[in-house]
């Protein structure tokens, strides 16, 4: 079984000293609590903040991962960061698809087939988010919209591509609305996906890393990290500060 996995996306947060110090202190508190966590640890911060929190995770187990990356190597697209670029800075995981990027920046499932592409094609490992409104859950549509961003994503994936990805199931109405979805609500969306993630990719699907992501903290975190098909976090708000993001760490202590 692999690893689980848990990601601190720390969004538009912090300047670069303060990532570089919350980055130490994860991996000071990491080194202390060596053998309480069978989690592989992977922090997100900000394009501004990527180089120096490289500097500080230096010679560590932690790993760096981009908030999204463009489809392009290089070219004519003011304000986009390439794959190539996020790579050469040390990063081994970019999360594409987040909710965040489809409903406020309008992210097509197209476009974000083909900024994976582009992420595997530069080496990266991908972080693939999916996920329902509160609206499509209510009609009974959270398979069906999964279904999709699922299919279109990873249409075309070139052979063992799919080894190179993680799925994280965010339900959009989850996150940072105070709204928890249930361990079940969690273990059938996972089951869905692993049944989708089979059926396209055969053996290969079955050891796809899925994490979940909706408002996860300390206080869920044990509960949800005991869901069938839970192998990890991609965690927001509480990977802001360690005293938060470790407790959840810890929660594949017993995995």
């Amino acid at each position: 079984m692999n690893t689980p996995l848990v990601v601190g996306n720390w969004k538009m947060h912090g300047s670069q000293a303060e990532c570089a110090a919350l980055a130490r202190q994860i991996v000071r508190a990491l080194g202390k609590q060596r053998g309480q966590s069978s989690a592989s640890v992977v922090i997100a911060p900000p394009f501004t903040a990527l180089t120096a929190a490289a500097r500080a995770i230096k010679n560590s187990s932690v790993g760096l991962a981009a908030q999204n990356c463009h489809w392009e190597e290089r070219g004519a697209f003011t304000g986009e960061v390439s794959p190539v670029m996020l790579s050469e800075l040390g990063c081994g995981y970019v999360i594409l698809g987040h909710s965040e990027r489809r409903h406020i920046f309008h992210e097509t499932d197209l476009e974000i087939q083909k900024r994976l592409g582009a992420a595997l094609r530069a080496g990266m490992r991908a972080i693939l988010c999916v996920g329902e409104t509160l609206d499509e859950r209510q009609s009974g549509q959270t398979f069906k919209v999964i279904g999709q961003q699922l299919r279109i994503a990873l249409k075309g994936m070139v052979k063992d591509g799919i080894n190179q990805v993680e799925i994280a199931y965010e339900p959009v109405w989850a996150i940072g609305t105070g709204q928890n979805a249930t361990s079940t609500q969690v273990a059938q969306v996972h089951k869905r996906i692993r049944q989708a993630l089979v059926k396209a990719f055969g053996s290969d699907g079955e050891t796809v890393r899925i994490l979940y992501g909706g408002s996860v903290k300390p206080e869920n975190a044990k509960e949800l990290a005991d869901t069938p098909d839970v192998a990890g976090f991609l965690v927001g708000g509480a990977s802001l500060k360690v005293e938060t993001f470790m407790p959840i760490v810890r929660a594949f202590s017993h995995k």
